[in-house]
């Protein structure tokens, strides 16, 4: 272990180390390098090739500069100071060194080209951000250029920003509209390049990220009025307008790359009804839950209307441009005098009235869930649906998974309910089954993982695998944060208990939220018709 000893006073130890004692070890072993090393190069106009560097990076303490013709190496300067160098005409490869706070460094080499021509044949692109509001990106290149200064134009901002030739530089204004922005490319010489455009900065009027996706859970813990997560109420109509056209309201379903919400556009108020003469009883659910985006609204009022009808509103604030999750207690309606057996529509009302849009996802009431699938499993509980489902047979469907009986009530394993996993013939060597979890995993009560199985062979590889079910996709549609753990079976024909210890996993950590569990039984090998058990899937220390 790499360790420095010092004495350090009490105000600055409480600071970098947050600790409070005067005579301190500090385990330098978990302090990453510097990352993301460069540097902003900047030249005199005056035909001098007089350089300057700030160096930037991420966990630096300290930086030098091997300016690369030569010379000797500068010595160390602070964050965000300058090191300047002169150099004769020509392309020069520096490196930029950077050193953390362990004693590591971090090496970045920088092209600089030192030329006493005015820039030629200026390039300059301007973007607008897709995703954030009124953010314009400027990428400026051109030849014999060393750098470039950006004038965004916005009134009070007269100062430029810098940036490498060829690199891009962002800005975002405070407010939308049309803006001059003036690009002066500059290299060693005198004379400079300039480029002025009008670039629009762009309010960002719909979400570009899908909404959280909700947890899974119980059918009998949720009645969802609209998502993709849970079965929807049948019938519901999401835009009997109720005369709003009138206010220029009006409504339509979004669909962000495949994944869909509503739109209620100039709010003035909007609802949501059920088929004519349906309604939903909620007195059982805790909370009514909905995600709900916009650039311009600050508020959502959201009303229950009982058969009668009556109808009571509760208000929620918005955050502009992000998704804000809105969970209302049951309560919040029934203490103002509302009855929510029979719910048959739902009111939403924005402020300002008829002045702004809004998209909202996963529509649904739910409660606390006085039972859940999560770890430990034993498949006993009559009350839990334990949703299996099989992958890899011959042709890439399911291959048949159930909770069956146990059929061998001895030795490891008595208890009465178990998981058949039947690999069929031809079933592909990565066969196996899943089932996604309403509480993800708890590693302080361990980072191993037992598992009964009963193999018709000695000599299975059992595969066991988690992932974070809402992390991004790969290629396959799988998700990409994940881990596997292998353990072999020694007894055939009967009950053994196996061990994975999750610590030698690859690309296991306890910071990730694993909530799907799956077994691959005799990975790596093609189907049989064998069939394999397993039960009381839990953790250990």
């Amino acid at each position: 272990m790499k360790k420095i000893h010092f004495i350090i006073s009490f105000f600055v130890l409480t600071i970098l180390m947050g600790c409070a004692s005067d005579n301190s070890d500090i385990d330098l072993d978990g302090i990453a390098s510097p990352e993301n090393i460069s540097a902003l190069t900047t030249v005199t106009q005056d035909n001098s090739g007089k350089v300057t560097f700030l160096p930037k990076g991420e966990g630096a303490t300290q930086y030098k500069v091997d300016f690369g013709d030569g010379s000797a190496v500068s010595e160390y300067i602070s964050p965000g100071a300058t090191v300047t160098h002169a150099y004769t005409e020509g392309v020069y490869t520096a490196k930029i060194i950077a050193m953390g706070l362990n004693g590591e460094t971090t090496e970045a080499n920088q092209q600089v080209v030192v030329s006493f021509k005015a820039p030629e044949n200026l390039i300059v692109v301007v973007t607008n951000d897709l995703s954030v509001s009124k953010k314009v990106t400027v990428k400026a290149s051109a030849d014999y250029a060393l750098f470039y200064d950006v004038y965004f134009g916005e009134a009070g901002k007269p100062d430029p920003i810098s940036a490498n030739n060829g690199e891009s530089v962002s800005y975002t204004y405070q407010n939308a509209g049309v803006y001059t922005v003036r690009v002066v490319s500059k290299s060693a010489a005198i004379a400079t390049t300039e480029y002025t455009t009008e670039v629009t900065a762009k309010l960002v009027l719909n979400p570009t990220s899908a909404a959280p996706t909700p947890p899974n859970r119980q059918a009998g813990d949720v009645i969802s009025i609209y998502g993709s997560k849970y079965n929807n109420v049948a019938g519901i109509n999401y835009f009997p307008d109720w005369g709003q056209a009138g206010q220029g309201s009006s409504w339509t379903e979004f669909d962000l790359n495949g994944d869909k919400m509503l739109n209620y556009i100039k709010l003035s108020y909007q609802g949501i009804a059920l088929a004519d003469g349906t309604s939903i009883d909620v007195s059982g659910m805790e909370y009514l839950h909905m995600d709900v985006w916009t650039a311009d609204l600050q508020k959502i009022e959201t009303s229950l209307i009982n058969v009668g009808p009556s109808e009571k509103p509760v208000t929620k604030d918005l955050t502009a441009n992000q998704w804000t999750s809105i969970d209302i207690p049951i309560s919040a309606f029934t203490s103002q005098g509302l009855s929510v057996d029979k719910i048959f529509q739902l009111k939403l009302v924005g402020t300002p009235w008829a002045g702004g849009t809004v998209f909202i996802d996963n529509i649904y009431f739910y409660k606390t869930a006085a039972q859940s699938v999560q770890l430990p499993l034993d498949f006993e509980s009559a009350s839990l649906t334990y949703a299996w489902g099989g992958f890899g047979d011959a042709g890439f469907g399911p291959i048949p998974v159930s909770v069956v009986v146990n059929p061998d009530k001895t030795g490891a394993n008595t208890s009465n309910k178990v998981v058949k996993i039947e690999k069929t013939s031809g079933a592909q060597v990565w066969a196996g089954a899943s089932l996604n979890l309403e509480n993800t995993i708890d590693f302080t009560k361990g980072t191993t993982v037992k598992v009964n199985v009963w193999s018709p062979k000695v000599g299975a590889d059992i595969l066991y695998k988690m992932e974070v079910s809402t992390s991004p996709k790969d290629g396959n549609g799988n998700p990409t944060v994940f881990f596997e753990a292998h353990a072999t079976t020694t007894t055939a024909n009967a009950w053994q208990v196996l061990t994975f210890d999750l610590t030698t996993a690859p690309n296991f950590s306890t910071a990730n939220k694993y909530d799907r569990v799956i077994l691959f039984p005799d990975f790596g090998q093609m189907g049989t018709g064998s069939i394999y058990y397993f039960d009381d899937i839990k953790q250990s220390n």
